[in-house]
């Protein structure tokens, strides 16, 4: 097995833990300010931030940035997605807004510090949530990854939303590498709350219905809290009028946000038991959507003309079912201060495909008799099929040990131990016959073609099915052991630590480690700082899926494309090497400066260093002229590439590989102040500036046949740098007084480039700034009614350059395509009524 050569960090941790982990129990009384879990031992309620496993340190207290973001924030954004309210407030999150992207259109990509979606963990309750079904293989942000689903989660379930900016895999293991969401649940039980909300954009379309009711039951020392919750968000599109496919001109797309509806169950609870409690928490989502590929002109060789005379726009129908449960026990062990937590967390997403408003073209073309041309063609195909199903399952095993020995100078060392066993599984299950097979017989020997003559294309137009040659059910396990300890040196100094070993069963071992500090030179000034080494392992997505499907080439043309499985004979007949781990090195050192009870000002500047990332390569398409200058032989001696294709009978090849290494550095500012008035009315402002750039520093190609330049190309390297803002700033003013509230909050979002459907001529995107404002009124204690505007001022983002976009403005692209921060749906405004019984 191979071994991850990043020790050096984890053993020089390990070798300061264990020297201040040999003393015996402390009974020794701690200082307020140096040791805040003392009073907090055996209290299995305390609340315990993210990035420190020290039960009663605050947010304010720690040695890497952390945001707590509460419900009362969460509910006045005038959001009801978990991923748009987190980008609304937490100017390091991107949720960018894709369209005809096959599933990214219903499950959009979220990340942290303009890394990937699956390089930041996301935890409920602090466990390890499971990640998604669906891999976002078209040209978005994230592409190539298969992150979390971050919008299974109901607003309504969440107490607060605590996110880690700083590398945590070696306190919470793979993905951690950007840093952590934790999601925490409601506990409450005093009340009932339903919510209803009603709204639409400016523009009259997008119309959101949703309903919501939480309410909690008091079980003496235990607890149990139910959501429920329902929306249906009608669709938005912005395309404008298609001048080259059609004629007359007219709309043949659909970009904007895709019709969905999302229903939504979770559960929060824990009961004593002994001398601890039994806790169970999860819960089940389920999100329809709707949404559209792209078009076919009435004279393209995917359209069947007595089907759809005037051309046709494929229907891609998809239903995301989530389901979570995680049952626990804690207890203290007895009276030595030390606590234990042993789990189970179970999880599975299902992402569902079905084709709608398309045809199998090869089916209706096929002749009846390929020997008697005069026999005629079959002339028939559905509509509409089922064309398959992605499933993700994680199982996850946790024994966690937390308590204290004495330290230096009478100051506790906090000490967290625990070990962690995962599995994953990943299964592709095949869609109908006709949603992927090449006529009705799958015979690739029979020349079927199309009204233009060319050969006619195997499947359902839009998103062909997943075949029995893409059917997969296959997995991995993975086990862990950690070591985790804080402690204050000084009454002003605070040093943690953090190793972990981590072995899975397909690719090896590695060894991680982290050092945090903060000194707190006064009172109202504290300098903080981490330095970790982290990896990520290869997603079971990546490293069992395989497609089919029809994407654009590079001259903008629909192509039929293969996503390689990676170890195939695919990859291995380029030179590919099978998957292996990302690593990576990171830091961050800030301040925190709080001059006043009033006023708390944040900085922290960061670096993450990334080697053999793991990318989704450039579309590998045929060459146009041999090895030695000229056309391709006969049997493609001088072209082999083509050697590699032509048999598969494909257009085009994608695959996942190790190839580059990346830095993104950054830096995060915030600022807090708060005024109360003698009225009795409050003010609370609340500046938040993120600066981020991302470098690709080396493209590597482990292919004799393919040049770095090839395997990961310049479009690529633009989406991975500049497709994400560099800049995200927020502003936000909350103004209370007597029954009134008035939130008014501006984002900035820097620009955007991408240039995945012009290759070789950059599209920019500018900075916009977009305005909200809310008022909620108080009708009384149990009854609040809100009205707001989301982008008030209807701004939209840059259109297409006429000229360098051509040919996506004449067809009606409007506003740009593989990034979009925040979308095109201009403004919107909303209602809203809380009622609490």
């Amino acid at each position: 097995m191979s071994v991850i050569n990043h020790t050096r960090l984890a053993l020089g941790v390990a070798a300061i833990l264990a020297a201040h982990a040999i003393a015996p129990v402390a009974s020794a009384q701690q200082s307020s300010t140096a040791d805040p879990a003392e009073s907090n031992a055996t209290n299995l309620d305390a609340v315990q931030v993210t990035g420190s496993r020290v039960r009663g340190r605050t947010a304010e207290d720690t040695a890497a940035p952390v945001d707590i973001i509460g419900k009362e924030e969460l509910n006045a954004t005038g959001a009801l997605e978990v991923g748009q309210i987190l980008q609304t407030l937490e100017p390091s999150f991107n949720f960018s807004r894709t369209f005809v992207s096959d599933g990214s259109d219903i499950l959009r990509p979220a990340t942290l510090r303009a890394l990937g979606p699956d390089q930041v963990l996301v935890l409920v309750n602090g466990q390890r949530r499971h990640q998604q079904a669906l891999v976002n293989v078209q040209q978005t942000i994230g592409r190539g990854s298969a992150g979390t689903d971050i919008n299974a989660i109901p607003l309504s379930a969440i107490e607060r939303i605590e996110v880690l900016r700083d590398g945590a895999a070696a306190q919470y293991g793979s993905d951690a590498i950007a840093g952590v969401i934790n999601i925490i649940l409601k506990r409450q039980t005093d009340h009932t709350d339903v919510s209803l909300m009603g709204g639409q954009t400016y523009a009259g379309d997008g119309e959101i219905v949703h309903g919501s009711v939480n309410t909690g039951w008091d079980l003496g020392k235990g607890f149990v809290n139910l959501s429920a919750e329902y929306r249906d968000r009608g669709e938005t599109n912005r395309a404008g009028p298609d001048s080259l496919r059609v004629n007359p001109p007219r709309v043949t797309q659909r970009l904007g946000d895709s019709d969905a509806t999302d229903a939504y169950l979770w559960l929060n609870s824990a009961v004593p038991l002994g001398a601890g409690e039994l806790y169970a928490f999860g819960g089940l989502s389920q999100r329809e959507g709707n949404s559209s590929g792209f078009f076919r002109g009435p004279d393209d060789n995917r359209t069947v003309p007595e089907l759809y005379p005037d051309g046709f726009l494929p229907t891609i129908l998809t239903t995301v079912d989530d389901a979570s449960l995680a049952i626990g026990y804690k207890a203290p062990l007895g009276s030595s201060g030390w606590d234990m937590d042993v789990s189970v967390n179970h999880g599975r997403s299902e992402f569902g495909f079905s084709e709608g408003n398309s045809a199998n073209v090869s089916w209706w073309y096929e002749p009846i008799d390929p020997t008697d041309p005069a026999a005629g063609i079959y002339g028939e195909s559905p509509t509409t099929a089922d064309t398959g199903t992605l499933r993700f399952d994680q199982t996850t095993f946790n024994l966690d040990f937390t308590g204290s020995v004495e330290g230096i100078n009478d100051h506790l060392l906090y000490l967290a131990t625990g070990v962690e066993w995962r599995q994953d599984n990943y299964e592709i299950e095949a869609g109908d016959f006709v949603s992927y097979s090449y006529g009705r017989g799958n015979d690739r020997d029979i020349v079927i073609t199309g009204q233009t003559g060319d050969v006619a294309q195997p499947g359902m137009q839009g998103f062909p099915g997943f075949s029995p040659d893409e059917a997969v059910d296959e997995g991995r396990h993975s086990m862990a052991v950690y070591f985790d300890a804080e402690t204050n040196l000084t009454e002003r100094f605070l040093l943690g630590g953090a190793v972990r070993f981590e072995d899975y069963s397909d690719f090896g071992n590695t060894t991680i480690g982290k050092l945090s500090a903060r000194f707190d030179a006064s009172d109202a000034f504290a300098v903080r700082g981490t330095v970790s080494t982290g990896f990520r392992a290869p997603g079971v997505q990546q490293l069992f899926y395989s497609q089919r499907s029809t994407n654009l080439n590079a001259e903008g043309v629909l192509t039929d494309t293969l996503t390689a499985r990676q170890d195939s004979d695919v990859t291995r007949a380029f030179g590919i090497q099978p998957l292996k781990e990302e690593t990576s090195t990171s830091g961050t050192l800030g301040f925190v400066y709080t001059p006043t009870e009033r006023l708390s000002l944040t900085m922290d500047v960061f670096r993450i260093d990334i080697d053999d990332r793991i990318i989704f390569s450039s579309n590998i398409q045929p060459e146009a002229l041999g090895t030695d200058g000229q056309p391709c032989a006969a049997d493609n001696t001088n072209c082999p590439i083509s050697a590699i294709l032509d048999p598969i009978g494909v257009g085009q090849v994608l695959f996942f590989t190790n190839a580059i290494d990346t830095r993104t550095t950054g830096v995060d500012f915030v600022a807090n102040h708060n005024t109360a008035f003698d009225s009795g009315a409050t003010l609370d402002l609340t500046a938040l500036v993120h600066f981020n750039k991302t470098e690709v520093l080396e493209r590597r190609s482990q292919s004799p046949i393919l040049t770095p330049e090839q395997l990961f190309d310049d479009p690529q390297v633009t989406l991975i740098e500049q497709g994400q803002p560099r800049a995200h700033h927020v502003l936000q003013a909350v103004y209370e007084t007597g029954a009134w509230q008035w939130t008014a909050r501006g984002n900035y979002f820097g620009s955007v480039s991408g240039e995945g459907f012009t290759p070789g001529i950059k599209q920019t995107w500018g900075g916009k700034a977009l305005f909200d404002l809310g008022v909620r009124y108080a009708v009384s204690d149990s009854l609040k009614l809100s009205v707001g505007g989301n982008n008030i001022f209807d701004q939209y983002p840059d259109k297409w350059d006429p000229e360098t976009g051509a040919p996506f403005p004449q067809m009606g692209f409007k506003y740009g395509w593989e990034t979009m921060p925040f979308g095109m749906n201009g403004g919107s405004w909303y209602v809203r009524m809380d009622y609490r019984f």
